[in-house]
């Protein structure tokens, strides 16, 4: 079996044991941490960082975790909801007036947050997706696809800019900016929204599936669903130094599945972790609150949306591009991280859902 390094507790050897077993069914690297009551009961990693297999996957080591980073744009619009300083119910117009035009009017805050607001697609070059005034300028001159809030699309980039064009309305710093200093730095969380020079060399590219290329491309799971207008990314675009160093917060935040469960304990545990509070009980309950149920236009495939992150049963979390996932359960207080390099058709891609039923297995012992 493959090497795995790091700690857990007894309890929860189905764990690294499932991560040893998709390294020896070929993938590169990977990490997976399981968090309960905000602390740490599963904290692995194995495998390589890179496609050549010549660099270990250290304790260090981070990655693009691609549609994960949503769930962390979107407690930085819950804590500001918590906060008092942004309203659910109001127009995005009233953050940012010019939004507010071509038929925009009615898209209010939770329908950004929920892939509600009629703009799932990312028309633009891609090298647009670095220069922020540029990105937001261009969403802000688009008009709706449906009218706001009567169905749901999946906004895959756009809704990151979205989100965060408010952010920074309301408080002067880009989400990336305000999720450091708020977010991850009172938590000493390795996770990056817009990643500088100094941590290139910890970092794992992206590693397309097998028989692809970096030329591969972003698709929905559902081979039935609609094609979409957007621009489509290829693996090479957001393995790119352009990428890596922009904010695009619903796809390039950077992190291992540590920092990625440690930061989402914090809707496990009803806002505050390592005594750290950041939200309120209400604030975390407001996450799962339901906005949408149904077939989403984009993904092609029946899904429900609460603020910010799907709603899986008395579950809720996000998953990336390639297999990233976390899911957080409030009432057992637990959230289950798996980051890797190694991307998968999305169709034959269930290594996520493996880590977090192994990590079931643990707690029931722990319950017991």
């Amino acid at each position: 079996m493959a090497d795995i390094q790091g700690s857990y507790d007894d309890l929860f050897t189905a764990v690294p044991r499932a991560l040893s077993a998709l390294l020896d069914e070929g993938d590169a690297g990977g990490s997976v941490a399981v968090f309960v009551d905000g602390e740490p009961v599963v904290d692995v990693w194995g495998g390589f960082a890179d496609a050549d297999r010549a660099n270990p996957w250290q304790r260090d080591t981070i990655t693009n975790v691609w549609s994960v980073t949503k769930t962390m744009t979107a407690l930085c619009a819950l804590i500001l909801v918590d906060r008092g300083e942004l309203d659910l119910d109001a127009p995005v117009g009233r953050y940012w007036p010019e939004f507010a035009g071509a038929g925009k009017e009615k898209v209010l805050v939770r329908h950004v947050l929920a892939h509600t607001a009629g703009l799932p697609d990312w028309d633009g070059p891609v090298e647009e997706l670095y220069d922020w005034p540029a990105a937001t300028a261009r969403l802000a001159a688009r008009t709706p696809q449906w009218e706001p809030g009567s169905a749901a699309g999946y906004h895959s980039l756009t809704q990151g800019f979205l989100v965060g064009e408010v952010v920074r309305r309301i408080t002067g710093r880009g989400p990336g900016e305000f999720f450091a200093e708020e977010v991850a730095g009172p938590l000493r969380a390795d996770f990056h929204i817009g990643l500088s020079a100094e941590h290139d060399h910890r970092m794992a590219p992206a590693i397309p599936p097998a028989s692809h290329d970096e030329d591969y491309v972003a698709a929905a799971a559902d081979s039935g669903a609609p094609p979409t207008a957007g621009t489509r990314m290829r693996v090479r675009d957001g393995n790119s130094v352009a990428w890596r160093r922009a904010e695009i917060p619903a796809a390039n935040g950077v992190g291992n599945a540590r920092s990625v469960g440690l930061v989402q304990s914090v809707m496990a545990c009803g806002g505050a972790v390592r005594g750290m509070r950041l939200l309120s009980r209400a604030g975390c309950d407001r996450a799962r609150q339901e906005q949408f149920s149904g077939k989403d236009r984009v993904l092609g495939m029946p899904i429900r949306w609460g603020l910010g992150y799907g709603l899986f049963d008395n579950t809720f979390g996000w998953g990336g591009w390639g297999g990233s996932l976390v899911v957080i359960d409030p009432e057992a207080r637990m959230t289950v991280a798996y980051v890797t390099n190694q991307m998968r058709e999305p169709a034959d891609d269930t290594r996520g859902l493996e880590m977090v039923m192994a990590a079931y297995e643990g707690l029931q012992g722990l319950r017991t």
